[in-house]
């Protein structure tokens, strides 16, 4: 049992930065891939980032590409974004999920826990 809590979201202007963290519970951490994915207001959720198990290797979607960095600590069971070059269409509820086949990682029902989420707002 994995259990995820995400801090960090808030208010930002467009072209501000945040830095989301999302704390596992569990000695296991280090055997999951973990991702982030957002839900902005009547869509789906979307995969924005995920960091393999070991840490070694990164995935992004294309929209965020160049702006966000996922990183994670293993020794403090932590997983984090960086979300830099903010913009209004990032509005969203951002969840961290923990994935523990460390594949498949851009697919949502890939991940067995899931964060309660985190609102991100960009104003323009």
């Amino acid at each position: 049992q994995v259990q995820l809590v995400e801090s960090g979201g808030g208010l930002v202007q467009a072209g501000g930065s945040l830095r989301l963290s999302c704390a596992a519970s569990g000695r296991t951490f280090r055997n999951y891939a973990m991702g982030w994915f957002r839900q902005a207001p009547g869509k789906e959720r979307d995969f924005v980032a995920a960091i393999s198990s070991s840490g070694l290797v990164p995935y992004y979607a294309a929209s965020i590409q160049g702006r966000f960095t996922i990183s994670r600590d293993n020794a403090k069971n932590t997983v984090y974004l960086q979300m830099n070059s903010l913009e209004p269409d990032d509005t969203a509820v951002y969840y961290c999920a923990a994935n523990s086949a460390d594949r498949d990682v851009i697919t949502p029902v890939k991940y067995s826990y899931w964060g309660q989420g985190t609102q991100v707002t960009v104003s323009s």
